[in-house]
């Protein structure tokens, strides 16, 4: 769109941390135009009202991206706020990821994209405009006294908002001005209370039942100047009380000064947290009546579930939900709690797959790649996070950038689109900046196998896999070497960017990143496969990367089959991969025909493993595996999330290996649906859904003895595909026999396949002998 508009910043505004500003103009209407659409942008985050009213439900407006490259724009209808005659609109500006503390530790980054708050909006009808953002508005104080990301929020009702001085005009480029392009932030059900109770120092504490990224809202009422702090917690600790250490700096509070105006709500404007449990401390004569948590999220959908006869894994499920809601906040984020909270492309880039499932993602992940791009070093070295505070500010943080296993988010984002929504364009259009990235990371080492420093900062510096167990220090597992890592990134990514570049029609670039992955491909073969069959570092990373991407030569595959089988024995069967080697490690185990090896890894509930955080009282999925100790002695508080999705990764797993269906890339969008289940006997019944571009996909199995009851639903206008491992014996489709193995089709509707299969049973250790603490 073409702004008459321009960007005004309040001169009420004092700077970073204080009270927020607001801008405001009178204007008169002769009438109302029922087509009347205000256009709204800030510098900051901005809430709007027309004539007193809000404008809207979206939160945390106008969202978060690369500023300085992208900034989002919003557009909404506003006949039924304007009235004839006299008008006023009002437009709140807070400090938001614009400019409050982000990073960690000793050195936040203030002022990351600017130093201005500042707001730009233009009201229009019938090809007209009727007001602009100028040099005449007004300005003043809020009484949000201070907010942040971090921070969390003071708020004094006693402060009642006047304009008090102009605004300026700031010079700023137009030309960044996006349409919003993803689902807004808005919130979700309400959770009330499960439990409270007070502490030694009297305050109240409330248990809401599940960790989630929002906030508290309450009533309360009782004279001017009482004031109610909330404090937040993921967790309690061992004995019971109130926990929040692993917040770090962040204060993640909010204060609320009552106006003594009789009851009084509250819930913050501009910031969130990540909790389940809130402190409140009331001081003065003031008593609170309801109060709640207020999940908020841009998936606001459910667009999947999985269902099961193992009650552990049900919540696995439902925690991974929790997790992506909390953290696809505008952008997906490691974390809602703590002094980070940002866009980590390596959590992207494993969880992607699982997030399409689970929610309706496609904008919300499109922006992001865009704002990967817009990020992207000019050597083609992707940021660890996106938006990415360090590239104008990389004091504290040089070289924050250039991980394999975190940039591949620039290619496996588009590729996850393309597999849910058929969306070529954002292949074509994300394609340059993934080539850029596989020639970056070949030139980590010039050639095929890289070699990335070790230290923090240096080109090309690899997180490896990350949070990977090693064990008791005493006697330590092996885990993966970054080399080791980055060349299978490399040959991941070189492979998959050809493939895309074929479909975007560019037949010469992928013949040539074809030639680049064969030559990575017979170069690990060389350097980490040995002639008895070892791969890489003798690890659960390594065989299981290995196997998934086809990189054992076939002489080798039966060997480095049972080394991979003693990699997991060495564990007492219990995990032993981490962010990159976790998503891998079930569907490799199943490829390779050890479907009770997989079973066993997948169920045991112990540490490390998906279900003993589970068993552990989770309700989102943790960042380490042992975050809390069987004792509950709470575990590095310096660097322990409890709402932090990359291992919930696992769900995919859950819908295409174990329930069965999954996109054929062929025929993208779910046009045509592979349906290839799992049996795990111990996991019956299951039943799995997923609402998809084509309509909603019903895949479920039930065992009884050794028969086995499969029944799908393919939408209407796609088609199925279905195909069974050679081992299911005696299968009939429909009533009608069919072979074992085939691959038959499956026209739109409801099918029933039976067919006999020998049950898995894993075998459960009687007890386990190995400390398998993460690092």
């Amino acid at each position: 769109m073409a702004w008459s508009a321009r960007f005004v910043a309040p001169l009420s505004d004092q700077g970073v941390g204080t009270p927020a500003s607001f801008v405001e103009k009178r204007f008169a209407l002769d009438e109302v135009p029922a087509d009347a659409v205000l256009s709204i942008s800030a510098l900051g985050l901005y809430r709007c009202f027309i004539n007193g009213q809000r404008v809207g439900d979206d939160l945390l407006t106008p969202g978060w991206t690369t500023y300085d490259k992208r900034l989002s724009y919003q557009t909404y209808a506003v006949a039924d706020l304007l009235q004839p005659g006299a008008n006023t609109i009002t437009i709140w500006l807070a400090d938001g990821w614009l400019r409050s503390p982000l990073m960690w530790g000793k050195f936040p980054i203030l002022n990351t994209w600017g130093k201005h708050i500042a707001a730009i909006a233009e009201l229009r009808a019938g090809g007209k405009t009727l007001l602009v953002t100028d040099a005449s508005w007004q300005s003043g104080s809020l009484p949000i006294r201070k907010s942040g990301i971090y921070f969390g929020e003071i708020f004094d009702a006693r402060v009642t908002p006047q304009p008090e001085a102009g605004v300026r005009v700031l010079e700023h480029d137009l030309g960044v001005l996006v349409p919003h392009e993803t689902t807004p932030v808005r919130e979700l059900a309400a959770l009330d209370p499960v439990n409270t109770w007070t502490d030694a120092e009297g305050r109240t504490v409330y248990d809401f039942g599940q960790n989630i990224g929002g906030y508290v809202a309450y009533e309360v009422s009782g004279e001017a100047g009482a004031k109610v702090l909330v404090e937040h917690a993921e967790v309690l600790d061992k004995d019971g009380q109130f926990y929040n250490g692993n917040f770090r700096t962040a204060e993640a509070m909010t204060e609320y000064t009552l106006a003594g105006t009789g009851s009084e709500a509250y819930r913050p404007h501009f910031t969130f947290q990540g909790f389940r449990y809130a402190r409140v401390r009331v001081t003065g004569a003031a008593r609170l009546g309801t109060i709640q948590a207020i999940p908020i999220s841009s998936v606001t959908e459910v667009k999947a579930g999985f269902t099961c006869g193992n009650k552990l894994v049900d919540r696995l499920v439902l925690n991974t939900l929790w997790s992506q809601r909390g953290n696809f906040i505008e952008v997906p984020t490691d974390c809602p709690q703590r002094d980070e909270r940002l866009g980590w492309t390596g959590d992207a880039q494993v969880f992607a797959g699982t997030a399409a499932y689970f929610g309706a993602v496609q904008g919300f992940l499109t922006k992001y790649v865009r704002d990967v791009m817009a990020d992207q070093r000019e050597d083609g070295a992707v940021p660890h996070v996106v938006p990415d505070p360090t590239r104008q500010n990389p004091e504290h943080y040089p070289g924050f950038y250039g991980s394999t296993g975190w940039g591949d988010a620039i290619w496996m984002v588009p590729w996850q689109l393309y597999l849910h929504y058929g969306d070529r364009a954002i292949l074509s259009e994300a394609l340059p900046a993934m080539v850029k990235w596989v020639d970056f990371v070949w030139s980590i080492s010039d050639g095929p196998v890289v070699n990335p420093p070790r230290a923090w900062g240096a080109r090309g510096f690899s997180f490896g896999d990350w949070l990977q167990p090693s064990g008791p220090s005493a006697k330590p597992l092996p885990t993966i070497s970054d080399e080791v890592s980055a060349t299978i990134y490399l040959y991941i990514a070189a492979a998959n960017v050809a493939r895309i570049a074929r479909i975007a029609g560019d037949g010469a670039l992928a013949d040539r990143l074809d030639r680049m992955a064969a030559e990575v491909k017979a170069a690990f073969a060389r350097e980490f496969v040995t002639p008895a069959g070892r791969v890489g570092g003798d690890d659960q990373t390594s065989y299981a990367l290995a196997f998934l991407h086809d990189l054992i030569p076939a002489d080798r595959q039966d060997a480095a089959k049972a080394y991979f089988r003693n990699a997991i024995a060495r564990t007492d069967g219990r995990i032993g991969t981490g962010f990159i080697g976790t998503p891998a490690l079930l569907p490799a185990l199943v490829k390779i025909g050890e479907l009770k090896l997989a079973a066993e890894v997948f169920l045991q509930e112990e540490v490390p493993g998906w279900l003993y955080q589970v068993k552990m009282g989770a309700t989102t999925i943790w960042e380490r595996w042992d975050a809390i100790q069987p004792d509950g002695t709470i575990y590095n508080p310096q660097m322990n999330s409890y709402n932090h999705y990359a291992y919930g990764a696992v769900c995919q797993w859950l819908f295409e290996g174990v329930a069965g269906f999954r996109p054929d890339a062929a025929d993208p969008g779910f046009s045509t649906i592979v349906f290839e289940p799992t049996i795990i006997a111990e996991l019956s019944p299951v039943q799995a859904y997923h609402d998809s571009a084509m309509g909603r996909i019903e895949a479920g199995w039930t065992v009884t003895g050794d028969a086995v009851r499969y029944e799908v639903v393919v939408p209407a206008g796609a088609t199925g595909l279905l195909r069974l491992r050679p081992d299911y014996r005696q299968v009939q489709l429909d009533g009608a026999a069919i072979a074992g193995g085939d691959e038959v089709a499956l026209a739109a509707g409801r099918h029933v396949v039976t067919f006999v299969h020998t049950p898995v049973v894993r075998s459960v250790p009687e007890h386990t002998g190995i400390n398998a603490r993460t690092p």
